[in-house]
């Protein structure tokens, strides 16, 4: 009894170091969101470019993920997390003195490989630490950590960049960081038996090529069409090096990534709403700022306040949704969460010149209120339902298809934002250009064209949200299919080759 307690407490000492790595870590990625029109000034560079610093971020996180279910099988959360936080703590320090873009973005990418390793090692802890009747409760205190720091990461980056310059975002996260590795340091110590299983040097390469190639393809279309080769050819490779990928697991002994998560139909539908959800959601988190600050010239620190209720209605749900689901299950708040989502976001696609602070802050915190009741349910509801064999590979997938989704949502958003743009200028300049009678002076020409821009863009967003609705209207659909989980047996040893 008294070795189990201490076992148990050392396991809740370990959960407390990695949250703690895991909060510093969603800080410094939501601290950018409100910055952006900000870097877009400081670099001169378009949307379409600077939202690389979140597409980027996500798509090392793409890359990386898929192996951290090896990494948690063969090594130590020890051993992970003082790679994973003393890689985040080198990009943060670099992306404090970056002197150029391109040295800010590959600060922001070598973040990003520590972050990667960092939410699956935590939510596989949490896993193996809880059993199936209180992992309800005990992912709705992992929500609370993951939404507090979205919650004052924005208000904080606001307050920041109005008073001083970008770079002071990252020198706030690099002691806090160094604190943290040197925490687990001397704090972390967990045993773990030796366990004889070799990474696929193949599996590595084709998931590189796969969810990098596809993640570069729907980023770059944005500012290079479409119909670009460099577009279009980088999402062939990637399709085809993914399909190579998924099928190479099922003949490995031992996958870098097991695929077989998917036999179980709950998990497969989390893993669908997940995605659609993920999408729908990162319209709001990029296109608000670009609305806020570059048309209603509303500050920094305004935009930020008025995204903080949203976020702290999130933190404040998200461990009573937990308690909700460990008693009710994920269907019924999924389908209430998912119904509000849908209408806010329909509600976005309306934006003018002219809507109101207050009511713009109202729907983003009913929107976010609705997305609370769905995310970490659904997610809980499809982990249960594996064997504690695939919990790893279930939590590896589970943040992969979070950032693949994310990322693919966010630069298929800004890319809709941008191409709509572009086709209600061409319409709004060629109505106004028939309305007049008398060529305008220099000074009424650069007025008219600043407003056209003004009201494409504004469309243009318009636009991206309800593209959004329709996405998040697709996840409520197979929010009805939800089923309870209990946790499944044990799989026999499946035949295998290799």
């Amino acid at each position: 009894m008294k070795e189990q307690q201490t076992k148990s407490k050392a396991s809740y000492g370990v959960l407390a170091i990695l949250m703690i790595g895991a909060f510093v870590a969603l800080l410094s990625n939501t601290l950018l969101n409100i910055a952006l029109p900000s870097l877009m000034k400081e670099f001169d560079v378009s949307a379409s470019t600077v939202q690389w610093l979140m597409t980027g971020y996500m798509l090392v996180n793409g890359v990386m993920i898929p192996s951290t279910a090896f990494l948690i099988q063969k090594y130590t959360a020890r051993r992970l997390f003082l790679i994973a936080i003393g890689l985040f703590a080198i990009g943060t320090l670099i992306g404090g003195f970056a002197p150029s873009f391109p040295i800010l973005l590959t600060a922001r990418m070598i973040q990003a490989s520590g972050a990667a390793i960092m939410m699956p090692l935590l939510m596989n802890v949490l896993f193996t630490t809880f059993p199936p009747e209180k992992r309800g409760s005990a992912m709705g205190m992992f929500g609370l950590v993951m939404i507090f720091a979205p919650a004052i990461g924005p208000t904080l980056s606001g307050w920041i960049i109005q008073h001083y310059r970008w770079p002071v975002l990252f020198h706030i996260i690099s002691p806090i960081a160094i604190l943290v590795f040197i925490l687990a340091l001397f704090k972390l110590h967990d045993k773990k038996e030796k366990v004889e299983i070799k990474l696929d040097v193949l599996s590595i390469i084709l998931s590189a090529i796969g969810f990098g190639g596809i993640l570069y393809g729907f980023s770059s279309a944005g500012n290079k069409g479409w119909d670009s080769p460099v577009v279009y050819s980088t999402l062939i490779i990637g399709a085809i090096a993914l399909v190579l990928f998924i099928t190479r697991q099922f003949k490995l002994k031992q996958p870098m990534l097991d695929f077989r998560v998917y036999k179980y139909p709950m998990f497969a539908l989390s893993s669908a709403i997940s995605v659609t959800l993920n999408m729908a959601m990162f319209s709001a988190m990029m296109l608000m700022p670009i609305y806020l600050q570059s048309i209603r010239q509303i500050s920094p620190l305004d935009s930020g306040l008025l995204m903080l209720p949203g976020a702290l209605i999130m933190g404040v749900m998200s461990p009573i949704t937990g308690k909700i689901f460990d008693k009710f299950g994920a269907r019924v708040l999924s389908i209430l969460g998912l119904a509000i989502v849908i209408i806010t976001t329909y509600f976005f696609s309306e934006l003018t010149i002219t809507t109101e602070y207050m009511t713009l802050m109202t729907l983003y915190s009913v929107r976010m209120f609705g997305i609370s009741m769905v995310m970490m349910p659904v997610m809980t509801n499809g982990l249960n339902s594996i064997p504690a064999k695939y919990t790893p590979h279930g939590t590896a997938m589970n943040s992969t298809i979070s950032q693949v989704s994310g990322a693919i949502g966010g630069a298929l958003l800004v890319t809709i934002m941008s191409t709509r743009t572009a086709t209600h200028a061409k319409a709004i300049g060629e109505a106004a250009m028939s309305k007049l009678t008398t060529q305008p002076s220099e000074s009424v020409a650069a007025e008219m064209k600043q407003q056209i821009i003004s009201q494409a863009t504004i469309e243009g967003i318009n636009d991206a949200f309800l593209v959004s609705a329709f996405v998040a209207a697709v996840a409520l659909i197979l929010a009805f299919f939800i089923k309870r989980s209990r946790p499944a047996e044990q799989p026999k040893q499946e035949k295998v080759v290799g």
